[in-house]
């Protein structure tokens, strides 16, 4: 298994950087088109000033709409809504009885009256710029869905500091190099944008995943969508800053992967579907369920061998799956300007906070083999993201 985790992982490296490094943006066209936002909101009463007024603050040119669907919220949410809608007549609230998130963005995309839909979540801030750079690739006709480029934006503790460069060397390297095989295998719902028309043509929103943007992603992939990645549309959003609310947060994302994963396995190593069958989703099979799940325990079999010289044989292993991790962390690290020391955080990274990740992966396993249902739960917000407009 050693031996062929180690190619494996090798292997994708140097595609990933091949793909990244040949990452081009697409140029700059005039795009003025009429969009609607939607957000759905649980007790986001801390949070969602900051969010609508990042978003009205934009400097884009077409007329917007921003649609809030308070899901059943128990706090100052919806008043909070309220007082910004007051005063800018682009906002608009609907409100509903407490049915989850997926429900509450059905409920906003049936009031849509725009033909392009910017998803954003309700503790995300958008730049200035975020907007005009996040729709700009809709000038061509033949993109279907734009992911924008999520970062952390509460560095207060280790645990966020670890999911900051998560997302920069994970989730955005990967959308960086997968949009130029047109295999991005999730538009995230904290920010991205979506035609009208193309979310219609797939059904609309699944309520049948706890991760309807990767649901969404995929079953757009299965109607011949082009979707890309921008990486200068950045929206600041917030990471759980404790080692238990990033469990939750982990164990929910994990489980609604495995759902969308069984949900579309006909994809999964079939030519109709190209790089995204053979090269992005056995990925997710591979290095996001199986490798995580298993890379600790061989970590514990290193520890326990120390005693008996067996580590010979599995530091050679252990060695080049680290090198394999500072390398596109160093990548990802130039890739988006960041300080390069900031790479080497991967390594305490493995030690700290992967095993956790384990246990949320594991954790999901059998919560699916039981078939239990599992709620979407709530993340304490905190307010720590600094708006930036």
């Amino acid at each position: 298994f050693m031996i062929v985790a180690t190619a494996l992982v090798v292997l994708r490296t140097l595609v990933v950087i091949w793909l990244a490094s040949r990452f081009r943006r697409q140029p700059s066209k005039d795009f003025a088109e009429p969009v609607s936002v939607v957000m759905a909101a649980y007790n986001e009463g801390k949070v969602i000033t900051g969010t609508l007024h990042s978003l009205l603050s934009t400097d884009y040119k077409g007329e917007i709409e921003v649609i809030v669907v308070d899901d059943g919220s128990r706090d100052e949410t919806a008043a909070e809504v309220e007082c910004i809608a007051e005063v800018d007549p682009r906002v608009r609230l609907l409100q509903q009885e407490n049915h989850g998130k997926a429900r509450a963005l059905q409920r906003a995309l049936f009031a849509v009256r725009h033909g392009i839909v910017v998803f954003v979540d309700a503790d995300t801030h958008f730049q200035r710029n975020t907007l005009s750079l996040l729709l700009e690739p809709f000038a061509d006709g033949s993109i279907g869905a734009v992911s924008g480029h999520a970062k952390v934006g509460n560095l207060r503790t280790f645990i966020a500091r670890c999911q900051s460069l998560e997302y920069t060397c994970g989730f955005n390297l990967d959308r960086r190099a997968y949009t130029r095989w047109n295999c991005i295998t999730v538009v995230p719902g904290a920010i991205s944008a979506i035609r009208k028309d193309a979310i219609d043509q797939v059904g609309g929103l699944s309520l049948q995943t706890l991760a309807e943007d990767t649901d969404l992603t995929l079953s757009l992939h299965k109607h011949r969508q082009r979707i890309v990645y921008v990486p200068g549309a950045i929206g600041w959003t917030e990471a759980p800053e404790s080692v238990r609310t990033l469990a939750r947060q982990r164990f929910r994302w994990a489980y609604g992967t495995l759902q969308c994963l069984w949900k579309h396995r006909d994809m999964v190593f079939n030519w109709n579907y190209r790089a995204l069958g053979w090269f992005s989703l056995p990925s997710v099979w591979f290095f996001q369920i199986v490798l995580v799940a298993v890379t600790p325990m061989v970590d514990l079999f290193l520890l326990a061998s120390l005693p008996f010289g067996a580590w010979r044989a599995v530091m050679p292993f252990v060695i080049t799956f680290l090198s394999m991790d500072v390398i596109l962390a160093t990548l990802a690290c130039i890739l988006e300007r960041e300080p390069i020391t900031r790479a080497w955080r991967i390594l305490p990274m493995r030690l700290i906070y992967r095993p956790m990740l384990s246990y949320c992966i594991w954790k999901a396993i059998l919560r699916a083999v039981k078939g239990a249902w599992v709620s979407w739960g709530k993340l304490e917000r905190t307010a720590s993201v600094p708006v930036r407009v």
